[in-house]
């Protein structure tokens, strides 16, 4: 886990794991996918290959995960226990729309 003062980056295990119950062995629609990941809170970058819409689209991959987190104070000025506060949920879904 690397942490930076005032905003902190965590390691993508719990990302991951979250990702690999988005995508089965065989490929989902797109559609699909992308909204399974936006319920769990990612905001979807695509990158794809092809003109096709994305109904006709096929996932080939889902990448990059990535969680930032703000280390927020807990307690009363005085405490100095933080807690890291995920604010922004990214990953990256490769499209094949050439179909």
């Amino acid at each position: 886990m690397k942490t930076i003062i005032g905003s902190a980056l965590i390691g993508t295990g719990l990302a991951a794991a979250a990702l690999s119950l988005a995508i089965p062995a065989h490929a989902e629609s797109a559609a699909i996918t992308i909204g399974q990941l936006e319920a769990q809170g990612f905001d979807v970058k695509l990158d794809r290959v092809g003109s096709a819409p994305l109904n006709q689209c096929e996932v080939t991959d889902v990448r990059n995960p990535r969680e930032r987190t703000e280390l927020v104070r807990v307690g009363g000025r005085g405490d100095r226990d933080f807690i890291p506060v995920v604010v922004k949920r990214t990953v990256t879904v490769s499209l094949d729309c050439s179909r």
